[in-house]
């Protein structure tokens, strides 16, 4: 088998001490790679840091940022690959096998996206700690279309935090969308199933990568992936709902919070309760005004860009 080659991809913004432990974890890799770093106009120190550490990095202006601009365009810019590693810069591997791990199901030729396993940060707090758990078991899983009438929408989970895609795969389905708020790995990765590939989930592949999110943070983000999905409703058409995954998530956490935390139970119900309703708020977003969906959202440049007036 012919060795493939391999680019990581690390989109940044002011997050030196986040990007120099991810970079310390890069150099400990047993799988070689090239590494790109795309930086939003960072004031920070971010960029003088990645320019002194990486050959290949790149400056861009905040406001043309986008969560599936940038990432393609970092794929357009450096085309001669045949696997796409991205990372976030607040995520990092603590495993030296963690990149080759990642890109080991793509010996299949039909695999073409993988999504690595994601572990709560040290300073997680057990909300973190339960998320991590919940959505990113340790078992390994290769998915098709076909497992949408068991999986529903999970069949095209993905988070770019730590994922690597196939490049074949990408130019079949025109590659990350622009037109997105948020999840365009999910929407990427839902495009790839339909066009009959397969993605995998990789148990073994792990990083750190965890948010201990206020609960406006909570009430934002949830709002964000209500637009989403409002915006994009063929994915839930394809692939069905989350079938009572809500209702699972709830009993889960308040098991791992367990009878010794029970002082967290009412933080734990209240942010659930949250979410759902700010989900459902941004399903109806087009009800709104621009000034108040930016007000709602996590993404507010978003809503400054030419794709935040519904079509």
């Amino acid at each position: 088998m012919i060795e493939p080659k391999i680019a990581c991809i690390v989109p940044t913004y002011n997050g030196k001490n986040d990007l120099n432990r991810l970079l310390d974890s890069l150099t400990t890799q047993t799988q070689k790679f090239d590494l790109y770093i795309v930086d939003s106009s960072s004031k920070d120190g971010t960029f003088e840091l990645a320019q002194s550490r990486c050959a290949n990095v790149l400056s861009i202006s905040s406001k043309d940022f986008n969560h599936g601009g940038t990432r393609q365009l970092m794929i357009d810019r450096n085309p001669d690959y045949d696997i796409y590693v991205f990372l976030t810069q607040d995520a990092y591997l603590e495993d030296p096998e963690a990149i080759q791990r990642i890109v080991s199901p793509f010996r299949d030729d039909d695999v073409a996206a993988v999504c690595g396993r994601q572990l709560p940060h040290l300073d997680a707090n057990p909300l973190a700690q339960h998320a991590r758990s919940f959505n990113y078991p340790p078992v390994t899983k290769i998915k098709s279309l076909s497992d949408s009438s068991q999986l529903g929408i999970k069949t095209a989970f993905m988070s770019n935090s730590f994922a690597a895609y196939r490049r074949i795969a990408m130019l079949e389905v025109n590659g990350f969308p622009r037109h997105v708020i948020f999840a365009e790995d999910m929407y990427t990765t839902a495009k790839m199933l339909i066009a009959g590939w397969k993605v995998t989930y990789q148990g073994d592949a792990c990083c750190r990568h965890s948010h201990n999110y206020s609960l406006i943070e909570e009430f934002q983000r949830y709002f964000d992936m209500g637009v989403f999905h409002a915006r994009e409703p063929w994915i839930r058409e394809t692939f069905g709902g989350a079938g009572g995954e809500g209702l699972n998530y709830v009993k889960s956490e308040l098991s791992y919070l367990g009878l010794t935390r029970v002082h967290l139970w009412p933080s734990a119900i209240i942010r659930n309760a949250f979410k759902l309703f700010a989900y459902k708020l941004g399903q109806k977003e087009s009800l709104m005004p621009i000034k108040l969906k930016k007000k709602l959202g996590m993404y507010k440049r978003y809503w400054d860009s030419p794709y935040a007036e519904i079509v």
